[in-house]
């Protein structure tokens, strides 16, 4: 049985391996995304909130968006945070909601992307984190940033450091909410694999410097961190496209 598992990982490229955990993240946050503007329907309201340009501008210059994919991603945003308590911020039940159909629950993949996008660290996810955040995948998004944000995600503990069990929490919550299924042995071997590879002091974690090193050596993973639509997220919003009072 291990030497099946050992073939079946040596077959698999470092690359390769290590993306098999970061696929089912990315593809979580695109069906997220994509189930919402499926649903969007512009409604205008005598009482809607909108950003003031000057916030828009300054969101703009601090990610990769532009102001009018900002205010395109405002929408977005608006359809999130009041889809349980309609306050102007997205709550954990909320993003549950929208993640997995349902408002309550445990899950640490959601504890985790939560957590991540919640800067601020006060229980609720504001509209500047949520464009910070979604930034991170654009496709002009530095890789630096992608780099950093992928290590933030997988460090549960906050230590600066990623540990295996870790990773392997991480893999298996994420292989759970998706349609990837793979063994509990085969888990095992590509997380061990991986820090073989990784962890280049050899002292049973990895650091951001040797994540950084990991990834520069296999930049496929960051094709994974990558969202292509949204180099022009106001093309999946045609109703705001006409709405629109912003122009670039």
């Amino acid at each position: 049985m291990e030497t099946g598992i050992s073939s079946r990982c040596s077959s698999l490229t470092v690359g390769e391996r290590i993306c098999a955990a970061f696929i089912p993240f990315v593809a979580i946050f695109e069906i997220v995304i994509l189930a919402l503007v499926d649903c969007f329907e512009y409604r205008p309201s005598p009482k809607r909130f909108r950003c003031g340009f000057r916030d828009l501008a300054r969101l703009a210059d601090e990610t990769t968006f532009t102001v009018n994919e900002v205010e395109a991603l405002h929408e977005l945003f608006k359809k999130l945070s009041s889809s349980i308590i309609d306050d102007g911020l997205i709550h954990k039940e909320e993003l549950r909601l929208a993640l997995f159909q349902t408002p309550s629950g445990e899950n640490l993949f959601l504890d985790r992307v939560f957590d991540v996008f919640d800067e601020k660290k006060n229980g609720v996810i504001e509209f500047e984190e949520f464009v910070h955040a979604l930034s991170v995948f654009h496709p002009h998004a530095s890789a630096e940033d992608k780099i950093d944000f992928a290590f933030r995600l997988y460090d549960l503990r906050q230590t600066g450091y990623i540990e295996q069990e870790e990773v392997k929490q991480m893999v298996i919550a994420i292989l759970m909410e998706s349609d990837t299924s793979l063994s509990e042995e085969l888990v095992e071997a590509i997380v061990d694999k991986t820090f073989a590879d990784a962890d280049a002091d050899m002292d049973g974690r990895i650091s951001k410097d040797e994540w950084k090193a990991f990834v520069q050596r296999n930049p496929a993973l960051l094709k994974n961190m990558t969202l292509p639509y949204l180099k022009d997220v106001t093309t999946v919003f045609p109703s705001f496209v006409f709405n629109t009072e912003v122009e670039d």
